[in-house]
């Protein structure tokens, strides 16, 4: 009897610690899923740090920006007007040459021949000519003294100007060999640079060939080409009938300043199939940093846009609906705030509308951000 009490008294108290521990675990397990959520729940009204700015209202050129490419301002394909054998070439590739500047010698012997020749005969028709004259000197008082027949005076006169003409043809044909031997000294025709020798000393040349010698270019100062869409068409002539719009280029990769120069053509058409307009700028290019057929970021300024209203390029955020920012009340608590941009002009954003010149907008930190959050200000920027 007594053991039997004894069993059931030992299998009640073990299931009553199982139930304990049970009621233990359940309760431990609650209360630590409370406290995460609280955390959780205090960690989201923590302030977020941000850095802010103001909407300021500024003074800004009105720009269209495009890829553009380099062009020389003029450029020659040099070729030899008269057969020969070149000599000497007096430049090496990729030297800068003055107009004038000689640039290569072909043989001159075989043409300095032929102007000996041409002397030689102009000479020869010169004596005739001197004859000629004295015979009709003499034939004339002949004539009028009707010492010799009419018909025999007018040969005369004839002989005469046969050999007045064949002086002017020997004359003629003495400056076209003159020509012909200066044109085997090949000067510059512009100042430029050159490229590439393409004919070597001691190859024939022939006149106007189809390859030419050497190719030079002007490169100062030189034209960048570039297109536009067709819409700022009407802006360009109203903003050009003001006077010379300034256009400034750079290469993509230089860190320096932008070479400005002033927009010298509108092309006559617009291109149906890209809908574009071509358009070219002129730079002075003294320190030749820009380059034919370079590749170059160009910006037209159009016009001075005053009371623009600006923003840091970072504070926009975007959305489903477009642009917005988130702005800063003078709680420090934010507000989603839907804006138009007009333009974006390096790092600054130009806003259309949405907000006002005073206000204070979110500069960076916006991840963490929601419409009602509260913020702290780091980095000294301008609070609400």
């Amino acid at each position: 009897m007594g053991s039997g009490v004894s069993e059931v008294v030992r299998r009640w108290g073990s299931r009553l610690t199982t139930a304990l521990l049970a009621v233990g675990l359940v309760g431990g397990l609650a209360g630590c899923s409370g406290g995460q959520a609280e955390s959780k729940k205090a960690a989201a009204k923590a302030p977020v740090p941000v850095t802010v700015a103001r909407v300021e209202s500024k003074t800004l050129p009105v720009r269209v920006a495009a890829v553009g490419n380099g062009e020389a301002y003029a450029s020659v394909a040099v070729k030899s007007q008269v057969d020969g054998q070149i000599a000497q070439a007096f430049f090496r590739d990729g030297q800068e040459v003055a107009a004038g500047d000689l640039l290569f010698q072909l043989d001159p012997r075989p043409l300095r021949a032929q102007l000996a020749e041409a002397e030689a005969r102009l000479a020869g028709d010169l004596a005739r000519l001197q004859n000629a004259h004295a015979k009709d000197r003499r034939y004339r008082d002949l004539a009028d003294r009707r010492f010799v027949s009419p018909e025999y005076y007018a040969q005369v006169r004839t002989d005469l100007d046969a050999a007045e003409a064949a002086v002017r043809a020997d004359r003629a044909t003495v400056d076209h060999a003159r020509v012909q031997l200066e044109y085997t000294a090949i000067r510059s025709p512009l100042s430029g640079r050159t490229g590439k020798i393409l004919l070597q000393p001691g190859n024939l040349v022939k006149a106007n060939d189809t390859d030419p010698l050497v190719v030079i270019h002007r490169v100062m100062p030189l034209y960048v080409s570039f297109t536009v869409p067709e819409q700022y068409l009407g802006d360009i002539r109203t903003a050009l009938a003001g006077g010379p719009l300034p256009v400034t280029a750079q290469p993509p990769q230089a860190t320096g300043e932008p070479a400005v120069g002033r927009l010298a053509f509108i092309d006559n058409a617009v291109d149906t199939a890209t809908g574009t307009l071509r358009l070219k700028a002129e730079f002075d290019n003294r320190d030749q940093s820009l380059w034919p057929g370079q590749f170059v970021n160009v910006s037209l300024t159009l016009r001075e846009e005053r009371g623009a209203r600006v923003v840091p390029a970072t504070a926009l955020q975007a959305g489903p609906n477009g642009s917005f920012v988130f702005v800063v009340d003078g709680d420090q608590v934010v507000a989603l705030r839907p804006v138009v941009v007009d333009r974006v002009e390096g790092s600054e954003a130009v806003i259309a509308d949405g907000l006002k010149p005073g206000e204070t907008v979110v500069a960076s930190g916006q991840l963490r951000l929601a419409p009602g959050s509260r913020v702290t200000i780091q980095g000294g920027g301008g609070g609400a």
